[in-house]
């Protein structure tokens, strides 16, 4: 009997699956579901905190889905009813910024874990991965649109309002509703947004081939910058454990951990920079910030909010143009660092100040605020007994700009300067081989 061989069998369909990783629908599902959710859980947790779940009317869900809408860039309204002869108004624009990052890191992952063995990858390829989890984010956020309505009645206690309210049937009512298809439109450009920074940022992200190119200049500065954010996140959070273990006041100030502390640490970081913000709080409301910035915010006019006004009420202040140098170079080397040897000093100065002036000019969008809430009865205004109120907080943008270029150049140069030493410890052991 002659021996039969056995089928040779061939790697190299096996070795192609391998080397081209999945990413159909169940994919996206799975990243765009983990998302939502994480976003979900901070959110709920953060107004867990806050005090949210006592909301009459079961509006816990509603609130939750409303902070999940705005953190993904969607738009909510505020809307307000007091019979017909009384009038109220209110508006609010401010991202809850915690939401949002958790979010966006979870995104990001989904998005780059299919594609992580990939050194290339065409146009078309990524296009379509894509473009399958945005068209699940649309409609997930169309449903969160849809959760995020609810209406309140306001009490007036013991005002003047009241007993006029109680006659006319003009008990002030407000209430917030979700914009669906603008919620649709900026939610669209806030996951383009994390994606492209995806692609931007990391090394397992794989590139058109006709993108190659510009990987080199462009992913050290954007990678560094991303840090540098996620830096004061870090240590912020930390100072935030420090206070709530410390000082008391625990459940505010994990409030203000989970649903806000980017808004907190990034405008910390403009002011360490040496940026000026222009703002007021005016009535009843207030921002969930330190002591400090809110001493400069409270008054009758807009006050301007920089380390010399701050420092007139705590010189510790001080300290954020410290922690900003530090880090900022920081951020600088570690860009120099993974940039290639034949990059000059004066190359890195440029790469570092247009990286720094982007991501200023991000951070001055992202983290400004603006709030109000106002009642009249008979056109006379504020009878609800202090219940108008007034938050707003917007940065001099080209100030902001014009330093953050200037930072950029000193620490990209340095930066380029303090890691030549890296660079050749690298190439020598790169060279090395056995005697």
């Amino acid at each position: 009997m002659s021996e039969q061989t056995p089928p040779r069998r061939t790697t190299a369909p096996r070795a192609e699956q391998r080397g081209r990783a999945p990413h159909g629908w169940p994919h996206a599902l799975v990243a765009v579901l983990a998302s939502v959710v994480t976003m979900a859980v901070v959110a709920g947790l953060g107004l867990w905190a806050a005090g949210a779940a006592d909301l009459p009317g079961g509006a816990f869900p509603s609130v939750v889905a409303a902070v999940v809408v705005m953190a993904a860039g969607g738009s909510v309204g505020v809307s307000g009813d007091a019979g017909a002869i009384a009038d109220t108004n209110a508006g609010f624009s401010v991202l809850p910024l915690s939401v949002g990052l958790a979010g966006a890191l979870v995104m990001a992952a989904g998005f780059l874990r299919p594609l992580r063995h990939r050194a290339v990858a065409d146009a078309k390829e990524l296009g379509g991965w894509a473009a399958r989890i945005a068209v699940l984010w649309l409609l997930l956020l169309i449903v969160l649109g849809l959760l995020a309505r609810h209406r309140f009645t306001i009490a007036l206690g013991n005002s003047p309002a009241a007993g006029v309210g109680d006659v006319l049937d003009s008990t002030p009512k407000v209430g917030f509703e979700a914009d669906v298809p603008l919620t649709l439109v900026f939610g669209l450009l806030w996951l383009a947004g994390v994606l492209a920074v995806v692609l931007l940022v990391s090394r397992r992200a794989p590139l058109p081939a006709r993108l190659l190119r510009f990987q080199e200049s462009v992913r050290p500065a954007a990678f560094a910058m991303v840090v540098l954010l996620l830096s004061y996140v870090a240590l912020g959070f930390v100072a935030g454990l420090v206070v709530a273990v410390t000082r008391g006041h625990a459940a505010a100030t994990f409030a203000v951990l989970l649903l806000g502390l980017p808004n907190l640490v990034w405008l910390a970081f403009t002011l360490g920079l040496g940026t000026s913000w222009e703002g007021r709080v005016d009535g009843p409301f207030g921002l969930p910030v330190p002591r400090v910035l809110s001493e400069v915010l409270r008054t009758p006019d807009d006050s301007t909010l920089s380390l010399k006004t701050l420092a007139g009420h705590d010189g510790r202040v001080w300290w954020l143009l410290v922690v900003a140098a530090v880090l900022v170079l920081g951020a600088a080397f570690l860009m120099a660092a993974r940039s290639p040897v034949r990059m000059r000093a004066w190359q890195h100065a440029v790469h570092m100040a247009v990286a720094l002036t982007l991501t200023v000019l991000a951070v001055c969008l992202l983290t400004g605020m603006s709030a109000h809430y106002g009642l009249s009865l008979l056109g006379i205004g504020d009878l609800g007994g202090g219940l108008s109120g007034l938050v707003e907080l917007r940065p001099q943008l080209w100030r902001a700009l014009v330093l953050a270029l200037a930072w950029g150049l000193v620490s990209g140069f340095l930066g380029g300067l303090l890691a030549r030493p890296v660079h050749r410890r690298g190439k020598v052991e790169a060279g090395a081989g056995p005697a």
